[in-house]
Order: structure tokens, then sequence, then C-alpha cells
């Protein structure tokens, strides 16, 4: 991943950060910290400044813990296309695909409250196409033999759709002593056991997740169906599948076909 521009020394002093950009690993390579606060490019001022509104207010809770927004120096969210964020302690593992289940769990309970933001229905980008794809939002589907079998697999769905986190496997940090922490939030609107969903299929394609992790979970609404629904979102959001992405998602086609 090509890590992008640093922000600029008006960036850093919108958000008063003082320390000369360190690029941070991991995500889109879009990333930078600056003492105690990240800086990343704001690719939609509407959603950056829903996303730190709701954080900002968010209550502190038992279960889990959230990256802060910082404000610029006029009061808002976003500044000369950037936002900041205190900086969370702890690391990302993706072995620990049940504690990121539960962490996103208690973590959507506490937004099950909130209204669908507006930006929902506009942003266009691969995961926003893909989720629509999976959700029988749109017909425009790539070619991609692994895709077919999943498509037709599609019931319809009826646990309720709530504001969610598309991402968390690797977007939950853990630090000895303290609740999990949730960052980098990209918001869905889909039932909250979806993002679960997405979770497993994560864990089962890339961090060698045992099956059974796929059993510790039925109990959820609608399992078997948004496993499918979270594989095609994955799936579908390359521009092209080779034979080594294939042969990563090919077991776990099988899987949840079976599950599902």
């Amino acid at each position: 991943m090509t890590q992008s521009p640093a922000p600029s020394a008006r960036v850093l002093t919108a958000f008063g950060a003082s320390e000369a950009p360190v690029p941070l690993p991991g995500g889109q390579g879009s990333a930078w910290r600056s003492g105690p606060l990240v800086l990343k490019p704001a690719a939609s001022e509407p959603e950056t400044v829903w996303r730190a509104g709701v954080l900002h207010h968010l209550p502190k809770a038992p279960d889990f813990r959230v990256a802060r927004p910082v404000p610029a120096a006029d009061g808002g969210w976003a500044a000369h296309g950037w936002e900041a964020w205190r900086l969370t302690g702890g690391s990302a593992d993706p072995h620990r695909a049940d504690d990121v289940i539960r962490a996103g769990e208690a973590f959507h309970a506490a937004l099950s409250d909130l209204p669908r933001p507006r930006f929902l229905g506009v942003r266009d980008d691969p995961w926003s196409r893909a989720d629509r794809l999976a959700w029988q939002e749109t017909d425009e589907a790539p070619d991609f033999p692994l895709l077919k079998p999943l498509l037709a697999a599609r019931r319809p769905v009826e646990a309720p759709a709530q504001i969610v986190h598309g991402d968390l496997l690797g977007n939950v940090l853990f630090e000895p002593g303290l609740p999990p922490a949730i960052t980098d939030w990209p918001p869905y609107w889909r039932p909250a056991a979806w993002a679960s969903a997405v979770v497993a299929v994560d864990a089962l394609c890339w961090s060698a997740a045992d099956a059974a992790l796929l059993e510790r979970w039925s109990h959820l609404p609608d399992w078997g169906q948004l496993l499918v629904r979270a594989l095609i979102f994955r799936i579908a959001t390359h521009e092209s599948v080779d034979e080594a992405a294939e042969s990563e998602y090919r077991p776990v086609v099988d899987l949840v076909l079976a599950t599902g």
C-alpha cells in the first residue's frame, strides 16, 4: 500500500499538531501521527462531520472504547480536507475474531437508535458498490465465477438495519486492562449481525480462523444469509480475482454456502 502525502503545515496548525508527522501502518496508507493526534484525509466531509459528532457525544462504555475526534481551531471537525483523532492505545489482533465480534456487538447496541445518515445514499466507492450488490440494490456485478453461487444463494433477511461498522477485524485495538477500542469507522446501514459476519469471513479468509467460528455465532439472526452477503461484499470490492485470491476465497465460499 502506497502511503499518501503527509498533512501540510497548515493542516497541522489547524489541529494544533506540533510534531513532525510520521506515517502510520495499515489501513489505506493515509493516516499520519503527530504526537497524540492521528490525522487522515477526510474523503467525505459530511461523513467526517457526522462520524465525529456521533463519537464525540457517545458516552463511555464498559465493553468498548472509541477513538475520539479532535476539532480544528475554528471548531469544525474537518480542516483543509483533513480530520484528526486522539491516538488510541492498543494493537489489532486478527486472531481474536470472537473478541472483535463481542466488542462490535456492544458498540452497535450503543448506536441502535441513530437514524440513517443521508450521505450513505450518495457514497460511491468500491466498498459501497459491493455493499449494494450484496443487498440486491444494484445488478452491476463483476464477472467473477466465485460470486455467481453466492449471488444465487441470497434470500430475504428479516433482521432490522441500523448504523454499523463495516470493517471491524483490523480496527479493534486490544490493550491489557482496557476494553477493546473501536477505530477507523466506515459506517453502513445494515443489520448489526452483518458486521459480525464480515468479521467472521475476514478471519476465515485471511487469519486462518477455524470453521467453528461460524458455529459459535450461529445464534445471531439470519446468520447464514449475512455470511453470504458479507462474502459478496468482500469479493466484489476487487478489480479482479487472481488465482492466489481465489485460492483464499474458494474454501470460505464453499463453507458459507453450506452454512447458509
